[in-house]
């Protein structure tokens, strides 16, 4: 019987599985080192793209910033500028409210009633005069609320005192008087009408 020895044949089988399998093993390295290099390259550029626009937010948002300061001091001058006009149109006002007080006041004061001093702070103004009845100081104060100007009389106080100067023999009324400017002030057509409420004042002197 003749016998075949198969171990050769099969060791080179085994060699050749070897071989293959080593081939295999180089080819998926490559393939990984590869895919790993590929994905490397897009996440490096992904990162330097992201990089690139952080960058530009930055500088733009420094640029935004530095035109909000802008802003911001404009507005302060904007604000300072419009200060200033409000003193200024605050100072013309009260300047035109004192000549139409003191126009009123003459327009309104009765015969037989002096004014000592007047003190206006804000819209209030504080009157002392003397008067010689208390009569007289009634008249005043029906005048005021008839006049487009003032308003809201409100007396403080009332006494007998002696004359000034007449060496104190008559006596008169001194008093006290509080009212208010109105800050709305009417047409000049209602405020020329204003003489007319010192019909009542003439009546007082009788």
């Amino acid at each position: 019987m003749v016998r075949i020895n198969l171990l050769p044949h099969r060791e080179e089988r085994r060699r050749a599985r070897q071989r293959q399998f080593v081939s295999l093993t180089a080819a998926m390295a490559v393939l990984s080192l590869a895919a790993i290099l590929l994905v490397h390259g897009i996440l490096k550029a992904q990162i330097d793209n992201q990089n690139s626009r952080n960058a530009l937010l930055k500088t733009e948002i420094a640029k935004l910033d530095e035109q909000i300061k802008e802003i911001d001091r404009l507005r302060e001058q904007i604000q300072a500028v419009i200060s200033r006009k409000q003193v200024v149109e605050t100072l013309q006002a009260n300047r035109s409210e004192a000549v139409h007080l003191l126009d009123q006041l003459v327009r309104q004061l009765p015969d037989g009633v002096y004014l000592r001093s007047i003190k206006q702070t804000g819209p209030k103004v504080t009157l002392v005069g003397y008067a010689q009845s208390n009569a007289r100081v009634s008249t005043l104060m029906r005048n005021i609320e008839s006049s487009p100007w003032v308003e809201k009389p409100e007396l403080v106080e009332i006494r007998l005192v002696p004359a000034p100067n007449a060496g104190g023999a008559p006596k008169v009324s001194e008093f006290t008087l509080n009212l208010q400017v109105k800050r709305a002030a009417p047409s000049t057509d209602t405020g020329q009408g204003a003489p007319g409420s010192q019909a009542p004042a003439k009546g007082g002197k009788a």
